[in-house]
């Protein structure tokens, strides 16, 4: 009795701090023709983290997933501002399929007001929830919260690793039921626990292991679109990020989840409830750690504009263990030959892929390139290849240079203007150069750097290397080796060589080509990125050595 009183009180008071997000979910009205469900879909956040924070392990790390979570991309994915900015680019380009472009961009950036709207016998919009914090429209809050806690974890293991289930293709159990919703995770669930959150939210928490599968992540980490013509007709489904199908032909595949990664464990026992909560093993920080440190910094400076609820320093940390992740975990540099020949100063440097899929991977706005410098005994700079500007160009880039060319794949490098480039280089119909998704139906180029096991000769379509790293002996899952023969004319040694791997999420050219579509998304993204352009590079590995 005693129990049943505390926990009812508990949730009576969660309920009149956080239930307005349930309460605006009941009050969206059935589309014409449709039955609405008999409860609530989903709920917001903050429901959540009035149980799911204030967590720390017995030696004082905070592991609260709530704060973990709202600095993550993933807590952000509707605030984006690129993501934004590259739907309105696709919507003025093809302006007649204009509701079937924003139905298929939100599935995965907005899947709580997408699946609502699809429940209730409509297609999910975009723009209508825009800008987060402003439009007050039910649907809108849970857009606002982005990829949240009620999305992931009411998803079924049903289609899990089968082509139906990427592209957004996850399954939620919209009917109506007796009973309440079912929110799953991987460990066993005590009767007290689950009165808890089920006068709290309306959810009843249910033990599955599918949430620790790859095939989780991959219902919306494997996208494919569907470029479309003048007149809107569609071409063959076009791979614009695989990353899943990347693991899945790599050695991880045996080895390693997408979420021991990305959500790395606590390695010691620590609660993940604060009330009621029992010591667990093996609970999965919510820290979605990844790659785009560039958008966080984005996110923190342009905050208010923007809508983001995570604090500066959270966001500040998130950056932080991003930067340190890709610079500890991501990959290798070596000079493996370092001498003088004939006068030239030769090198033979090779870089590996540390990660589970292709580096860099997902939105093919990434790249990765190496930056070596040679300087003489006085320390000026004999040759420089892959050096960033500030406004994010890599000096030698035929591709910022000019968005008609591409910079080719290098198996040797004896200029300063030419520089080894690891990308994914889309093409259009014609086989021109294209950063339009819904243009590109092929990739000209796709050197990026192969993960541990992944035989390119075997490789699908789909993840297959393009372009001439293709019949390059030299570019294996072992790691792209290059060399460089360096002409140091009158310079005088010893010879101090560096190299390092650079990392950009956003490329320069992917943002200046918004540059020419006049609207507010895009426009304001123009403006951050040229506002923030020197910052948009980081270091992930780097290797010096000497010749004399």
């Amino acid at each position: 009795m005693t129990h049943t009183l505390f926990a009812g009180a508990i949730a009576g008071w969660l309920a009149s701090v956080t239930l307005f997000s349930t309460a605006a979910t009941q009050a969206q009205p059935p589309a014409v023709g449709q039955a609405a469900a008999s409860a609530p879909l989903f709920d917001t956040s903050h429901n959540c983290m009035a149980c799911h924070n204030s967590l720390f392990t017995t030696s004082g790390e905070d592991i609260s997933i709530g704060t973990s979570w709202r600095a993550t991309m993933m807590a952000n994915s509707s605030r984006d501002p690129y993501w934004q900015a590259a739907v309105r680019r696709e919507v003025m380009d093809h302006p007649a399929a204009t509701a079937d472009i924003e139905h298929e961009c939100g599935v995965c950036h907005m899947p709580m007001a997408h699946t609502q709207a699809m429940a209730l016998g409509r297609k999910g919009v975009i723009f209508a929830h825009l800008p987060v914090g402003v439009a007050a429209a039910p649907e809108a809050l849970l857009a606002a919260d982005g990829v949240s806690c009620t999305a992931c974890h009411q998803i079924t293991a049903e289609k899990f690793g089968t082509p139906a289930s990427f592209t957004g293709g996850f399954v939620i159990d919209t009917a109506p039921g007796p009973g309440p919703r079912a929110i799953f995770g991987p460990y066993p669930v005590q009767a007290g626990q689950t009165g808890i959150m089920h006068s709290a939210t309306g959810f009843t928490p249910v033990e599955s292991q599918h949430v620790r599968q790859s095939e989780l992540c991959a219902t919306c980490h494997t996208l494919f679109t569907h470029p479309l013509g003048p007149g809107n007709e569609t071409a063959a489904p076009f791979p614009e990020q695989v990353p899943y199908l990347e693991w899945r032909h790599s050695a991880f595949a045996n080895e390693r989840s997408c979420q021991s990664c990305h959500m790395p464990v606590v390695n010691e026992p620590a609660r993940m409830a604060s009330v009621f909560g029992e010591l667990r093993d093996g609970i999965a920080r919510h820290s979605f750690r990844g790659g785009n440190f560039f958008m966080l910094r984005m996110l923190n400076r342009y905050r208010n504009e923007l809508g983001v609820e995570a604090t500066p320093l959270e966001l500040d940390g998130a950056v932080r263990d991003t930067l340190q992740h890709l610079s500890s975990e991501s990959a290798t540099v070596a000079i493996e030959r370092a001498q003088r020949i004939d006068g030239r100063i030769v090198l033979d440097v090779n870089v590996a892929n540390l990660s589970g899929h292709k580096l860099p991977t997902g939105y093919p706005s990434r790249r990765a390139w190496l930056h070596l410098t040679v300087r003489d005994g006085s320390g000026g700079v004999v040759f420089e290849s892959g050096a960033v500007s500030p406004d994010g160009r890599i000096a030698g880039n035929d591709n910022d240079a000019d968005g008609s060319r591409l910079e080719p794949h290098h198996r040797e490098i004896r200029r300063a203007d030419d520089v080894q480039i690891y990308e994914a280089i889309m093409a259009d119909r014609s086989g021109a150069v294209t950063t339009g998704l819904l243009q590109a139906t092929r990739y000209l180029k796709d050197n990026r750097l192969l993960p541990r096991g992944f035989d390119k000769r075997t490789a699908d379509a789909d993840v297959a290397v393009q372009g001439a790293a293709r019949e390059d002996e030299d570019f294996t899952d072992a790691g792209d080796r290059i060399r460089y023969s360096i002409d140091p004319s009158a310079a005088q040694g010893p010879f101090t060589v560096d190299v390092e791997l650079l990392f950009q999420p956003i490329a320069f050219r992917w943002a200046q080509n918004l540059a020419g579509y006049d609207a507010p998304e895009t426009t304001r993204f123009v403006g951050y990125y040229r506002s923030m352009a020197a910052s948009s590079h980081a270091r992930l590995a780097r290797a010096t050595t000497h010749v004399r």
